[in-house]
């Protein structure tokens, strides 16, 4: 243990020396929209790749790490039931960000000296939510092949022992396993429905004006089977999945403070993401954007002007109020829905905190989701 927290102790330290400038940010951040925004202090953004329209997302090269670009994430949420019917929650993630765009070290004339330089930095997020429990958990590391990263053949994204670990080159069948203090799990992931790209395929707008933007595609249509443990009680579960992958150099406006997102499973074959970002200076919506999915690939782009989400309860947690139940109104779809937190106080206390949780569906549609709030 000794050991261990020693090793812990000299990454943090390199960590802080290679990432100085990004790892203030995070430090003084209040939510995890503010770390993606423009930052336009850092004169090096304009470095990292930008993300331009017509570029083709390709299968399954693009589940691999897009280093050239600013951020990314790797994101799996699960709906599951557990061996006596109750309902719970479970989230992963993977971050990546880059500290300094990848040919910043040859610019400067500073060849790397070992494996241990990198500009990439990973952060992962655990989580298990029932109905009166919310566990969650956070690790950092660079990119270093025995810590963290990405890899193909098969496909693998680990950060030390949360992993996942694919059985080809593709993203599944896969298995997912993160254990922390007070919870854990392992879990069997299989989909063969076609991915679903956002936006204009795979360009997904995240402003009004279209100045920014990100390459986006879903799966969401998984199979899950397997494990939790919950505070030394281990129980088996099975339900539905949802993974959506990421890349940009910029998600949001200097004048975007964070966003509402929703992911919904409508019934066995229907899904809809929803999602809006916030003004900073008013709170209100700038931008919305949803597409409605089928489970055999084919999909529906819904307009802003077409969609209402409205906030009508709030829960307050650690001073701060998070709007736990909503109104999704979609009327040329028919789509007239409740959401409803499955635990609203399932704010991730994290370094970068943020609300993220199962919820459940009435209205037009029953079903389940999950619901990820930032920037309030």
């Amino acid at each position: 243990m000794k050991s261990k927290l020693i090793k812990l102790s000299v990454l943090s330290l390199s960590l802080l020396s290679q990432w100085g400038c990004e790892k203030a940010d995070l430090n003084s951040a209040q939510n995890m929209g503010s770390i993606l925004g423009g930052n336009n202090e850092h004169k090096q953004n304009d470095q990292f790749t930008p993300v331009v329209k017509g570029v083709e997302i390709t299968f399954p090269a693009d589940h691999q790490a897009h280093p050239s670009f600013r951020h990314e994430w790797w994101y799996l949420t699960a709906n599951l039931t557990d061996e006596s019917g109750n309902e719970l929650g479970v989230q992963w993630t993977q971050f990546r960000f880059a500290a300094a765009p990848d040919d910043s070290v040859e610019q400067t004339k500073q060849p790397k000296q070992t494996v241990w330089q990198s500009q990439q930095i990973y952060m992962a997020h655990s989580a298990v939510t029932t109905k009166d429990k919310h566990y969650a958990d956070e690790k950092w590391s660079r990119d270093q092949a025995e810590l963290a990263g990405v890899s193909t053949s098969p496909f693998r994204v680990y950060l030390d022992d949360w992993q996942w670990n694919s059985s080809s080159n593709d993203l599944f069948p896969a298995k997912l396993n993160a254990n922390s203090d007070q919870f854990g799990y392992s879990l069997t992931l299989t989909s063969d429905a076609p991915y679903q790209k956002q936006g204009e395929q795979g360009y997904s707008t995240k402003s009004s004006d279209g100045k920014v933007a990100s390459y986006y595609y879903s799966q969401p249509f998984i199979d899950v089977s397997g494990k939790v443990t919950i505070d030394g009680v281990t129980h088996k579960v099975s339900g539905k999945g949802w993974i959506d992958r990421e890349w940009s150099s910029q998600f949001l406006l200097d004048s975007q403070q964070g966003w509402d997102w929703f992911a919904l499973s409508l019934d066995d074959e229907t899904s809809l993401v929803v999602f809006q970002l916030r003004n900073s200076t008013t709170g209100e919506a700038s931008y919305a954007n949803a597409k409605l999915m089928q489970q055999d690939g084919s999909g529906l782009a819904i307009s802003q002007q077409d969609i209402t989400l409205t906030a009508i309860k709030q829960t307050e947690i650690d001073g701060r109020n998070y709007p736990t139940e909503w109104k999704v109104s979609i009327p040329s779809q028919q789509i007239e829905l409740t959401v409803s937190a499955l635990n609203p106080k399932a704010k991730m206390p994290l370094s970068v905190p943020y609300w993220e949780g199962p919820i459940m569906i009435e209205g037009t549609h029953s079903g389940t989701g999950y619901m990820e709030l930032t920037g309030y």
